[in-house]
């Protein structure tokens, strides 16, 4: 097995700190500065004892408060090796040794509350493997290895554009499908393929940020448009064309809106479709999660409408299969689809076609509406669940509205609350929330959401707890 190089170690013999603490220290250092990372083995005990001068027992003990304290595990007759833990992220308190100070450290979450994700758990992977292997054993496998289309293989174009017709209510060709590695490259591309500096992007406030760091990466000037039970607010929308003729697109996410949950109504739909079809703003839709529905019917994309002219609608294959899938789409008009293109080819000269082709098969062999169905069925279990913890542990602390679909909840204080500070004091805790200032525009959103998706029964009921236990007096 490898070792790694030899870590230097300067020992001050004079200084007043025991040696086998300044070694300690030493290590802790390292492993917070990035030299040592996690998994990396460490020389054995014989081997430092000779390089640093010192007795064996004084490595000895140095390694054994590494390995209390959680920087270093040990494991049977392989070595000592780095934690898999982030920078200072061991203990909730560790003494500085010497020093007489505690030096405080987070602590590493036992549950995360992200923002909702699938469970990598119940990825295909199998399948997905067995997809990947057949399509190097067909006949001509290497003429795969050459360059493809930059806008993805034809085929799996065609397949999306299918899927989106049948499923989705679009009317949509494969040449209006563009294949991206995720919807973050989709909004990317999106961003710069429609917007110059100066122009004004209306967003929905709370919302997603990383969109809008792809639109003022494009040099945009945003415009937050407040949120409500309905969705978007379209009478803001109307003030600021008003005040902004020129306003370029609007930024929505309105099956499940991110992050409040809410759904977008049919008659905002319509006034906003007709809005950009009078002003020729484009309307971005980005529809992240619109597999994962408990109600018998979805609701259908804003893109969908008959009258819908100016869209690019955004999606991702990532939440359908695993989020390391990187595979996403956008769709539009061909001139839109065009423009993408000749981007693409500045930065990735084209996607991963071999998995896109493993994809590809595991949609024409039915797995990925078979895997849609099982996981469907378990996540509508664990949000019925996940209501009842909240019900039974926060009910007289947060309003919440239980979702129709999505991955996640979004819950309200019923009295003013500290949001952040809460979260800080749960983090201290190994509770992971999403800090509220998150989504918000300026300022905090004043709620958390709460991903379930990716949480055992276990989890949810230690972390629903944990939040009730020290949720704050009132604050008002």
């Amino acid at each position: 097995m490898l070792r790694p190089w030899e870590l230097v170690i300067p020992l001050d013999r004079g200084e007043e700190k025991a040696v086998y603490m300044q070694i300690a220290d030493a290590v802790i250092a390292a492993i917070q500065s990035g030299k040592l990372v996690a998994g990396s083995i460490l020389p054995g005990s014989r081997q430092l004892a000779a390089q640093l001068n010192v007795n064996r027992n004084t490595i000895v003990e140095a390694l054994d408060v590494l390995t209390a304290e959680g920087w270093l595990v040990s494991k049977e007759r392989r070595g000592i090796f780095v934690a898999d833990v982030k920078p200072a992220a061991s203990l909730a308190t560790s003494l500085v040794r010497g020093a007489g100070v505690v030096r405080e450290l987070d602590v590493k979450p036992s549950v995360v509350f992200d923002d909702g994700l699938p469970d990598s758990a119940l990825a295909p992977i199998d399948e997905l493997a067995r997809a990947y292997r057949q399509i190097f054993a067909r006949k001509g496998r290497w003429q795969m290895m050459g360059y493809r289309h930059e806008a993805g293989d034809p085929e799996f174009r065609e397949a999306i554009a299918q899927m989106l017709n049948y499923k989705r209510s679009m009317r949509l060709s494969a040449d209006q499908v563009f294949i991206t590695r995720g919807s973050q490259m989709a909004m990317f591309l999106t961003a710069h393929a429609l917007l110059k500096p100066g122009d004004h992007v209306l967003i929905e406030n709370p919302g997603y940020k990383p969109a809008w760091d792809a639109f003022t990466h494009a040099g945009a000037s945003l415009l937050p448009v407040n949120v409500d039970a309905h969705g978007i607010v379209i009478d803001e929308i109307r003030d600021y064309l008003k005040q902004y003729p020129g306003i370029k697109a609007v930024y929505i996410t309105p099956h499940h809106q991110f992050p409040t949950t809410v759904t977008l109504s049919l008659r905002r739909r319509m006034e906003l479709v007709a809005l950009s079809n009078e002003h020729g703003f484009t309307i971005i839709e980005d529809d992240y999660d619109h597999e994962f529905h408990f109600s018998p019917r979805p609701v259908m994309p804003v893109s969908s409408l008959e009258q819908a002219r100016n869209y690019v609608y955004i999606g991702t294959m990532s939440k359908i299969v695993a989020p390391a899938l990187r595979i996403g789409y956008l769709a539009s008009c061909v001139s839109v689809v065009d423009k993408v293109t000749n981007l693409r080819k500045i930065i990735d000269v084209q996607g991963d076609y071999m998995m896109e082709q493993a994809v590809f098969q595991l949609i024409q062999e039915g797995e990925i509406r078979r895997h849609l169905k099982r996981t469907t069925s378990l996540y509508k279990s664990k949000r019925d669940n996940f209501e009842k913890l909240l019900l039974q542990y926060l009910a007289d602390k947060v309003d919440f509205t239980k979702p129709e679909g999505g991955l996640a909840f979004w819950v309200t204080p019923k009295q003013p609350v500290d949001l952040v500070e809460l979260a800080a004091v749960l983090k201290q805790k190994g509770i992971a929330l999403i800090s509220p200032d998150t989504f918000c525009y300026k300022g905090f959103a004043n709620g958390f959401r709460l991903g379930y998706a990716s949480l055992s029964e276990e989890q949810m009921q230690e972390g629903i707890q944990a939040i009730a236990t020290n949720w704050p007096p009132d604050q008002a």
